[in-house]
Order: C-alpha cells, then structure tokens, then sequence
C-alpha cells in the first residue's frame, strides 16, 4: 500500500488536481486518494497553501477606475461581446499552440530517452560479450598451454569413419575444450550436434558447424565423470539425442 501511494505521490495528478486539468476519471481517484489517505490529503492542503501564495505573490492591484471602465463596456454590451469572443479565440489558439509545442518537447523527449535507454543497454551487452570473448580466449589459452592439461583423440564410429577430434581437459583449472578437425560430409538436411552428460543430465553444446580450423575450440563443460556425444541430427540441431545416431563418444 505504501508504495501505491509513493508512486501516487510521485505522479503529477494532484497538481494537476488543482489545476483543474484533470479528467473525470482522474478526479474521483484524486479525490479518493485524499479522502482515504492522510498522508495524501496534507501534500494536498500543502500543494493548495502553496498555490494561494503563488497566486497572491504574483497577483496585480486593481487599477483606479476599473469600475468606471466596467460600467461604459456594459453599455457597448455587443462591442464587448464581439471583443471578447476575439480574445476567447486568440487565447483558445494559444492554448492550442502551448499544448501542441508541450507534447512536441515531451514526445521529442521520451524518444531522446528510449534512443539513449536502446544505446545504453546495447553497449552493455557489448561490453558483456567482449568479456566473455575475452574470458574464453583466456581459457582456452590455458588449456592449450598448460603442462597439465591432457589430450584425447576422439575418432567417429562407422556412422563416420572420417571424424578426427582433440579433446582437451584441464583437471587443475576445471576447463575442458575440443577441437574438431575433420568432418564427414552429410546431405545438406543434416548436421553434427555436440552433446555432454554431466551428472545424469545431457546440455546441448550446439550444432558443429565447420571443421578444420586448428585454432577453432568449443568449450565442454567440465566434471570428473563427463561424457561427450557428437550425433547427427537434423539442419538446425535438435533439442534432444538421437541416440542411434551417435557417431563419436568422448569420455575425459
């Protein structure tokens, strides 16, 4: 409840309350809010205190002989009326113009705010995927240079004669990495899938989708007991094995 009337508070409903530029609606909450909450009702009386001052401070004296002047435009009643309404529609297309430039500078202002939100969020996520890169060029770094890591050669079963592959793990730094480096080819509706089983459960680690670069790892989750599958599903990968194509296991 404290933060419905925070965020009331907050809102500009109650100047615009005594202002008189609410609508219907918005005035039976006003109205509502005052009447139910005290913490409403005295940033009310505050706000209309305040608004008394501003209007007395700023407030001109009357003139000497108004009342003259009013008694001889009530007898040229129709000059006046005619005067009046010209007025009326000068100040009317004022208004008119005032609201049109307001909601320009605030529509110009809420898109300068959601470009500035879009950039923003854009160039964290850049800064979040430059960390990352720079995070897995690190490891895989690690990996391919540390006296500690092993090598697995992986070779494909009958299914692909041709596959050749390096698995490299680190059991120190709990980093483990594979380099495909041939593929056999397949029809163009298929391709290769890397799987791995880490503790009973199986993580999808992508489609492979070349191979041949000697430089080229792909990150395998670690664990002591891990298993890893490459298997040939259909083009665009699947979400889970198909287990009768299994074409490689990789056990590190």
């Amino acid at each position: 409840m404290k933060d419905k009337i925070k965020n009331f508070l907050d809102s500009d409903l109650l100047e615009k309350y005594l202002l008189g530029t609410t609508t219907e609606e918005e005035n039976l909450q006003v109205e509502r809010y005052i009447a139910m909450h005290p913490e409403v009702r005295k940033t009310y009386d505050e706000l209309q205190d305040n608004l008394e001052a501003f209007a007395k401070m700023h407030a001109l004296k009357t003139p000497e002989g108004l009342k003259a002047k009013i008694l001889a435009r009530i007898k040229s009643e129709n000059v006046g009326r005619k005067r009046f309404f010209r007025y009326a529609v000068a100040a009317s297309f004022a208004t008119v113009m005032f609201a049109g430039a307001s909601y320009f500078f605030y529509d110009q202002n809420q898109s300068l705010q959601e470009e500035n939100e879009m950039v923003t969020n854009q160039i964290e996520l850049l800064k979040e995927d430059m960390k990352q890169g720079l995070e897995d060029m690190r490891n895989q770094f690690i990996v391919l240079n540390n006296p500690k890591t092993k090598k697995y050669n992986v070779q494909g079963n009958k299914k692909a004669k041709e596959l050749k592959a390096v698995a490299y793990v680190n059991p120190v730094k709990k980093l483990s990495y594979i380099n495909v480096s041939k593929l056999p080819n397949l029809p163009e509706n298929q391709c290769y899938q890397m799987w791995a089983e880490v503790n009973g459960k199986m993580i999808n680690l992508g489609v492979i989708q070349e191979a041949g670069d000697k430089e080229k790892l792909m990150a395998l989750p670690y664990s002591d007991e891990a298993i890893g599958y490459i298997t040939i599903e259909p083009k665009g990968g699947n979400e889970t094995p198909t287990v009768e194509n299994i074409v490689a296991n990789i056990s590190y």
